[in-house]
């Protein structure tokens, strides 16, 4: 499929808004070839669709690779969605060290959603050093006081 860029935004645009009204279906057919093609909004999009088989079968081999793809292009919330991943062992083996060093990509873009995790990650000691004042800045940075 020879697309061109305005094209592509198009495309991207319909497969957001179908996304985004539950259109799952028609957001795969939509999202997935720009997917193919290194879009990360498209890539992240697709992975959420592919993990939890909306639009498709669940497929968490194309999740992660598309959820990583993503992430790896910069995509906070691809980063985040990664750091869940192998936070919970969803899609790949767990590893919390993985996991807390996807969740700080995220929180270093100002995701505060990732800056609470990694606050309770610091705060346990999971994947990361125990350490009661990074747990503290970070939800600082996330706009809790509290756990």
């Amino acid at each position: 499929m020879n697309q061109t860029p305005d094209d592509q935004s198009m495309a991207l645009a319909s497969g957001i808004a179908a996304y985004e009204s539950k259109q799952f279906s028609r957001a795969v057919g939509l999202l997935r070839p720009l997917a193919e093609v290194g879009e990360a909004q498209a890539q992240y999009r697709v992975a959420i669709m592919a993990q939890n088989g909306l639009g498709m079968q669940p497929n968490p081999l194309l999740a992660y690779r598309y959820m990583h793809a993503a992430a790896v292009a910069g995509l906070g919330l691809a980063q985040h969605g990664l750091g869940f991943m192998y936070l919970e062992g969803e899609c790949t083996a767990p590893d919390p060290q993985r996991a807390a060093a996807w969740f700080r990509k995220a929180a270093d873009q100002g995701l505060a959603g990732a800056q609470s995790i990694l606050a309770n990650l610091y705060e346990d000691g999971r994947g990361v050093p125990q350490d009661p004042a990074e747990a503290a800045r970070w939800r600082a940075l996330a706009g809790f006081d509290e756990r």
